[in-house]
């Protein structure tokens, strides 16, 4: 499959009309209150959070390349108040009652981002659609019964889901092999470019400095050193998600995993017609290697999934620049699911990392003794959970004991990944497993295949 562009960080960016124009680097050594490492969601949340509660405070960023240049300005688009896969996990340190509250705090997330776009005059294509994970065959329907009914136990409003028989799904997405589809309601779909470059504009005119071009060496309490000055702040903020391998110290932290998109052509109407697709729905299926996709704003279709999952050594990619394979990949599950598209020509390819942690599960956390903070590990559910993120930081770091700080996933200790070449071959064997799963069940095994429960075992997924 022929396309016009690979790389260049993200269509998203295309859409705007290009990379924007970068912000002077540090000058210099400084002081500030507060600095933070990262100019993504994660960092210019905090920032935002931290000066609508105390102007006051001199906060700096400090950022490698730009204000979204990371998952920031390359993910999906799904404002989804997601969760995860990881409940139980944080049940073994909490309660159930806690967990069911950090639930609904990220189901929260998306009226908050919603909000604050409003307030501040950011125009960021959001617009509310459900969330519909279809199911093609028989396996997949019985995962998305299972994943309806495990939302219903752990609480979530009956309003919120619903089961839709593939005669109603076809009704909203015209799907070859539909089966059936598992509906959240109360998401939304974005621009995510839109929204980070938005942000980044609204936070620094609240007075936050925001230096771009500036690499982070090294830090520790009280001192962040860079290769344009040192900032001596007594907090510390460290929000670089899938880049924090990166950093010295914490090559194991949180693994890059990494994801991929292709973005069709605009879709002609007639097309649209056949395709159905009139509520915008967040689009996904509940094969093992799963996909999620989005109608834009012009209409397009963007397709994303793995593709090479994970480069070894816990490498990036170059400005976002993804393998042609990957490409074909996305094709091929863009017209299984939509044959209807295959005449469709694909414009722009990309792809990012995400951060995940060894057990899976997103942490948010401050040291008063360091003065050093964190949040990220988000597992692909970013665009919500960062904001979630940045306003718990911000009560740490003033002190404020609020429901917030309380949640299950603040101050949560995550064990490191293994060294190489372990995560490597540990990573890549999971995707394998779960690419032979899915082929199985689309051969027509009747249950889900084995394999995935053992690809899961492999890296605690």
């Amino acid at each position: 499959m022929d396309i016009k562009t690979n790389g260049n960080i993200s269509f998203w960016y295309a859409d705007i009309g290009g990379l924007p124009a970068r912000r002077s680097p540090l000058p210099g050594d400084r002081t500030a209150d507060v600095c933070i490492i990262g100019a993504g969601y994660t960092g210019l949340w905090t920032a935002y959070y931290l000066k609508k509660a105390n102007p006051a405070l001199d906060i700096a960023i400090v950022e490698r390349e730009f204000a979204g240049f990371g998952a920031s300005g390359r993910n999906g688009g799904w404002l989804s108040g997601g969760f995860g896969w990881s409940r139980e996990k944080y049940l073994k340190t909490s309660t159930r009652g806690a967990v069911v509250d950090m639930q609904r705090a990220m189901a929260g997330t998306v009226d908050e981002v919603i909000r604050v776009a409003a307030a501040e005059g950011i125009d960021a294509d959001i617009r509310r659609a459900d969330n519909i994970t279809v199911a093609t065959n028989q396996p997949q329907l019985d995962r998305a019964r299972e994943e309806y009914k495990f939302y219903l136990d752990w609480e979530m409003p009956a309003e919120r889901i619903a089961m839709l028989s593939a005669e109603e799904a076809a009704k909203r997405i015209r799907i070859a092999n539909l089966k059936g589809a598992f509906v959240i309601r109360d998401m939304a779909r974005v621009q995510p470019a839109k929204l980070v470059r938005g942000l980044a504009r609204v936070v620094e005119g609240l007075g936050v400095a925001i230096y771009e071009g500036t690499s982070v060496t090294s830090f520790e309490k009280g001192s962040v050193t860079t290769d344009r000055g040192v900032v001596k702040a007594p907090v510390i903020i460290r929000a670089t998600e899938g880049f924090t391998a990166g950093l010295p110290g914490h090559e194991r932290t949180w693994l890059p995993l990494n994801s991929a998109q292709i973005v069709t052509e605009p879709v002609p109407d007639a097309l649209w017609k056949e395709i159905g697709w009139e509520g915008h729905e967040l689009l996904g299926d509940a094969a093992h290697t799963y996909c999620y996709a989005q109608r834009t704003r012009e209409g397009r279709i963007t397709m994303g999934g793995r593709g090479v999952p994970y480069r070894f050594g816990s490498a990036t990619d170059v400005n976002g620049k993804t393998q042609q394979a990957t490409i074909d990949a996305l094709h091929r599950m863009l017209t299984r699911l939509l044959p209807q598209t295959k005449s469709l020509k694909i414009d722009h390819a990309w792809c990012g990392v995400l951060g995940v942690p060894r057990d899976w599960c997103t942490t948010a956390g401050f040291d008063r003794a360091t003065g050093i903070g964190w949040a990220g590990g988000y597992v692909g559910l970013g665009v919500s959970s960062s904001n979630l993120a940045g306003r718990t930081l911000a009560d740490l770091v003033l002190g404020r004991k609020t429901e917030l700080t309380g949640l299950p996933w603040v101050n949560r200790t995550v064990r490191k990944w293994e060294p190489e070449p372990f995560r490597w071959l540990g990573v890549h064997s999971m995707y394998q497993l779960y690419r032979i799963a899915d082929d199985r069940e689309f051969a027509g095994l009747p249950r889900t295949s084995k394999l995935a429960a053992l690809a899961d075992g492999i890296t605690g997924h």
